[in-house]
């Protein structure tokens, strides 16, 4: 039987789809504030746990808070995912046809990358090419910062990749659209956009999760299949190829 939901479970919930998506630590306080505003038991070690409870009462409705992690800094992120659509079918009722069409043909090419980003060029150069309605280049950057804004995708240096609320909420879609680029990591076991991959073996983990993995091994090998890791691995002593730096 699902644990009761309270008002701390109620408010913590309401404050989570106002934001959309909220970083771990962000996450930890809130759940902090709603038990003690509506005098609730509160451990703080115990926040997956206050979630599944709301999962529980959330399942009927086709609807779940689902964990995730940034890409860029391995933080924990917590967003709201309704699982009776896609969240390509939510993005429609909000956005234009040929709006959608680029964000579309914009994951194409993230999808397609070898590094999980995508440049501000190619993207703008698809912008004459839609199908459903042409955009001025001048649109199309316009849009580039709505997706931004609205955490559907991240912009570092001109470079675009998809924002960890669009890996948490799309994941689905992203595996089934994507079956010969997308892959889980072999560590955290969720979606990979940026990641290192073995040429052993296929094996692939995000860069933050490289950095911890390798951080605890005496040598460089693939946690899959045991053969030298070939990537540098950022963050530690190891470089290409199994050496080790020596600066």
């Amino acid at each position: 039987m699902a644990a009761q939901m309270t008002d701390a479970h109620r408010r913590f919930l309401q404050v989570l789809m106002s934001h959309g998506i909220m970083e771990g630590s962000e996450a930890r306080k809130l759940h902090r504030c709603c038990c003690e505003i509506h005098k609730v038991y509160y451990a703080h070690d115990k926040l997956d746990y206050f979630i599944t409870t709301i999962n529980s009462h959330l399942q009927p409705l086709f609807m779940q808070i689902r964990k995730g992690m940034s890409e860029g800094d391995g933080r924990a992120h917590y967003a709201l995912v309704n699982l009776a659509e896609t969240e390509i079918t939510k993005m429609a009722s909000v956005y234009a046809e040929n709006e959608l069409e680029l964000f579309r043909k914009t994951m194409d090419l993230i999808m397609l990358s070898e590094n999980g980003f995508a440049s501000s060029t190619d993207i703008l150069n698809l912008a004459d090419q839609l199908k459903t309605k042409k955009m001025k280049k001048k649109e199309a950057e316009q849009m580039l910062k709505v997706f931004v804004e609205n955490k559907w995708l991240s912009e570092r240096n001109g470079e675009y990749t998809l924002h960890t609320r669009c890996i948490i909420e799309m994941e689905q879609y992203i595996l089934t659209n994507y079956p010969d680029t997308a892959r889980k990591c072999n560590i955290c076991h969720s979606l990979a956009i940026q990641s290192q991959v073995c040429e052993s073996c296929g094996t692939g983990m995000h860069l933050p999760c490289v950095r911890k993995y390798f951080r605890a091994q005496t040598e460089p090998r693939c946690p899959q299949c045991n053969t030298t890791w070939s990537c540098d691995i950022p963050g530690t002593k190891w470089r290409l190829g199994g050496g080790t730096d020596t600066t």
